[in-house]
């Protein structure tokens, strides 16, 4: 392979020789290899050389191409992870060999980065059930962040791009031995389908702002814990097109990788965290969930299915994942229908928790969208969730204006096809008997109304800090006063552990007609019958 030298002379080293120098650079060199690109880890750095390959999608079979990409990936990825991206360095031929950053005439070049724990990676951590509520919420908000930085672009590309994302996977798949026909042919025509549907609803997001030029990889793997916090790296550089869409379809990918690998609860909570911190519109868009989840998994085929042609040890368990892949994409495209589940009770018998945990196990992906009444008080009144309000706040009137805002997103919500649980006291028979006709008539409604003793909720009261909550003790007792006409929702008693709870919250949705189904590595999903 001709690799062009400095000054015009030609420097006839073939790629392969460089890579083994590398290799033998430093004692106990890693080398990690992907479909485009090979990453030398050392005791600090590491070293990212392009490979010289061309590939539908990316070009870096020259030198010069080489370098252009190592320089944009160092501009790309900086602002996600200055800690991490440092420089790009010339490999260079010298007279006794092959040098890192020397004075030669350079023959490869590579992006300079730190050395990471990639045990901490979020693909590591998440096939070894390790990402905690706190570290999904992490993400959300480093998400969020990152959307915020980028200025919104024209969208025409990216709408009509997402045809010929759809075509590139079909045709693909239909490459790949042992891959069921009716099975592609069902995906292409869903995807399309669904594309033809919300084309006036990309249009709308494109002319408000919402499609920016994003992360536009960010699958598991292209993010890792530093000191604790989720920090994104790898971001797509050899072609700004891809990495500019809807800020809705960057955030598909983590939630898709999550749901993958069988982590429904940190899925939900990073869905919940962004759709709670980010524009109220994007709850208006809840309908292109289904078709980005669909076509995050089917790219992440796409791409695997690649890898497993390329030469290497690694060849059947990458052709295995693809097929994971591709099989949720089938999946994902063919959403359940949503619920709608309340969930009611004194202050302290623990709603919020339970709509927590509830949220994950509903169908379709990525779980309930949760609708708290504490949250949204505190959104009428434009304070802070753990501002405390005065009294004025909690006045009937007031009230009625929580539980319409409440049951208003809820329903709107449950109508583009998302499941959705309202998280509220629901003491009044006239609350319980709103909810019951609040959405699309089609939509499965099934409330909770959990109890527990006077000194078990003033225990767990007592326990909250940083809670959007203002319940204190007193006004837990005056709300016994305030339980108006027969509760007809099945009660869950809170008293004992929370697994206890959850388990009669399950077995009494069970009952109103929603029923344990599916699993992903053991966890169980709510479908409706």
């Amino acid at each position: 392979m001709a690799i062009d030298g400095m000054n015009g002379e030609p420097a006839l080293v073939d790629q392969a020789a460089v890579l083994a120098f590398l290799h033998q650079a430093e004692s106990g060199m890693q080398r990690v290899d992907t479909h485009a690109s090979i990453v030398f880890l050392g005791r600090d750095r590491a070293l990212k050389i392009k490979r010289g390959v061309r590939l539908p999608f990316l070009d870096y079979s020259t030198l010069d191409r080489r370098r252009n990409a190592c320089e944009e990936e160092l501009r790309v990825n900086r602002p996600f992870a200055p800690q991490l991206y440092h420089r790009v360095v010339p490999i260079t031929r010298e007279a006794d060999g092959f040098a890192v950053d020397g004075d030669g005439a350079p023959v490869e070049w590579a992006v300079e980065m730190s050395r990471f724990d990639e045990t901490q990676g979020l693909d590591h951590l998440v096939s070894r059930q390790e990402i905690a509520p706190e570290t999904a919420t992490a993400l959300a908000d480093v998400i969020l962040a990152a959307h915020a930085r980028e200025q919104a672009v024209d969208g025409a590309n990216w709408i009509s791009s997402i045809t010929d994302i759809i075509d590139g996977n079909t045709k693909r798949f239909r490459a790949v031995e042992g891959l069921a026909a009716s099975s592609i042919d069902l995906l292409d025509a869903r995807c399309h389908d669904d594309l033809a549907a919300c084309q006036g609803l990309l249009r709308d997001r494109a002319s408000t702002g919402f499609v920016r030029r994003c992360h536009g990889d960010l699958h598991l793997g292209n993010i890792v814990l530093i000191d604790d916090a989720p920090v994104l790296f790898d971001a797509i550089e050899f072609d700004p097109a891809i990495a500019t869409t809807d800020i809705l379809y960057d955030l598909a990918f983590p939630l898709m990788d999550l749901i993958r690998y069988g982590n429904a609860a940190a899925a939900n909570t990073l869905f919940n965290r962004y759709m709670a911190e980010s524009d109220d519109a994007h709850r208006d868009a809840l309908s292109l969930v289904p078709l980005f989840l669909t076509l995050r998994a089917a790219i992440r085929a796409n791409v695997l299915f690649t890898k497993s042609e390329q030469p290497g040890a690694h060849r059947h368990a990458a052709w295995h994942n693809a097929k994971h892949y591709f099989d949720l994409a089938i999946s994902l495209i063919q959403p359940a229908p949503p619920v709608m589940v309340a969930v009611g009770g004194l202050s302290g018998t623990g709603k919020s928790a339970l709509s927590r945990a509830v949220a994950s196990l509903l169908a379709p992906a990525p779980g309930a969208l949760i609708f708290r009444s504490d949250v949204i008080r505190k959104k009428l009144f434009g304070v802070p969730e753990t501002e405390r309000l005065p009294a004025s706040a909690y006045t009937p009137a007031v009230t009625v204006r929580v539980y319409e805002a409440m049951l208003n997103g809820a329903e709107r919500a449950a109508a583009q096809g998302c499941s959705v649980i309202l998280d509220a006291a629901f003491l009044r028979e006239g609350e319980r008997a709103t909810f019951a006709a609040t959405g699309p008539v089609t939509t499965a409604h099934a409330g909770l109304f959990l109890t527990a003793e006077r000194d078990v909720r003033l225990a767990r009261i007592a326990q909250r800090t940083h809670d959007a909550s203002d319940a204190t003790a007193s006004v837990a007792i005056q709300q016994e006063d305030f339980l108006v006409g027969p509760i007809d929702w099945p009660a869950v008693d809170a008293n004992g552990s929370f697994e206890q709870t959850l388990k009669g919250a399950i077995e009494a949705l069970q009952s109103r007609g929603v029923r344990t189904g599916e699993t992903t590595n053991d966890t169980p999903l709510l479908r409706n019958r």
